[in-house]
């Protein structure tokens, strides 16, 4: 998996030894999709601007808890399923994140 540091790759592949080494980095991983706020004043503007603050969805270590806050503002995904996510959206798609679980149908 493709190390990630302020949106560049490192070069670095991620594995045990290189987590053992930089035990405090907030690894991103695979894929990133940038977030861009829409809400002047919540999301987007001085002091709020999402896009600024380097807030993601990305990809991180399978070995990490998911669903609990851990990362910088970032929304972090099983490496498999931010790859997956990542070839399925486009580049201006909508996304909408809430506190609240979508209902399911099924």
């Amino acid at each position: 998996n493709a190390v990630f540091i302020a949106r560049q790759p490192t070069g670095e592949v991620y594995d045990l030894q290189l987590a053992q080494q930089f035990p405090q980095r907030d690894w991103i991983l695979s894929r990133i999709l940038w977030l861009d706020g829409l809400e002047e004043g919540f999301n987007h503007g001085e002091g709020h601007d999402t896009f600024k603050r380097y807030i993601y969805i990305h990809g991180t270590p399978d070995t990490e808890p998911m669903g609990v806050p851990m990362s910088h503002g970032c929304i972090r995904m099983k490496n498999d399923e931010i790859i997956e996510l990542f070839e399925l959206v486009s580049e201006q798609a909508l996304v909408y994140i809430s506190e609240q679980a979508l209902e399911n149908d099924m």
